[in-house]
């Protein structure tokens, strides 16, 4: 575990998970990864930054149709197509799944969202990290964030939270927020951002020690 770290963090929304990937990141000297891979996927692609942005953690509307009429069938695999065939958030998946890889042959770093833990999966020194909280906790810090009631809050938790729920589960054919997946979870409504990062940190050290 010394020669690199690597730590992915699955995230609910509102639950401070980009927070405690960038403390993470700032107090290991890790290189941070979130929204800044989609503008390498643009500048790799010549995909214009706004269509990626759209897609982002996203799945395609035919893929929804699927689940809706329950046959799976009708939408293959983003790798069982070609480049040609492909819906934008296909390319965007397949783009930011070969930079994610890029950049942690590069060295220690924090990724955030983007199948990161499935991606990395077959790599050594991955610390695999899911970020939750009770709802009213994240409904009070998406209300402050966001500047809406705690009402509001709620349906845009319950919307981005199955849109990453969809996008995981459809990408990885795992179950997003299933502990099998992860090494950690931790409950940010309990122990806050910053002791969130200070957990994982103390697992990198324990597990450098050895």
């Amino acid at each position: 575990m010394k020669d690199n770290i690597i730590v992915t963090i699955a995230r609910q929304y509102g639950s401070g998970g980009h927070e405690v990937g960038e403390l993470l990141a700032k107090e290991f000297n890790l290189a941070f990864h979130d929204k800044s891979l989609i503008e390498l996927a643009a500048q790799k692609s010549g995909i214009d930054m706004e269509v990626l942005k759209r897609a982002d953690e996203d799945v395609t509307p035919s893929f929804l149709y699927s689940i809706a009429v329950g046959n799976f069938d009708m939408y293959p695999l983003a790798i069982n197509m070609s480049p040609y065939e492909m819906p934008v958030n296909d390319k965007l998946f397949n783009l930011q799944a070969d930079i994610i890889r890029e950049q942690a042959e590069r060295g220690p770093s924090v990724f955030v969202g983007r199948c990161a833990d499935y991606i990395l999966s077959d790599y050594k020194n991955v610390i695999k990290v899911y970020i939750y909280s009770d709802i009213n906790t994240r409904a009070k810090r998406i209300a402050r964030i966001e500047g809406v009631s705690e009402g509001d809050a709620r349906v845009l938790i319950y919307k981005n939270d199955k849109r990453r729920a969809n996008y995981y589960n459809y990408y990885t054919s795992l179950k997003w927020g299933k502990s099998d997946n992860y090494n950690l979870m931790i409950d940010t409504g309990a122990v806050g951002t910053e002791g969130a990062a200070k957990i994982i940190g103390e697992y990198i050290k324990l597990l450098q020690s050895k």
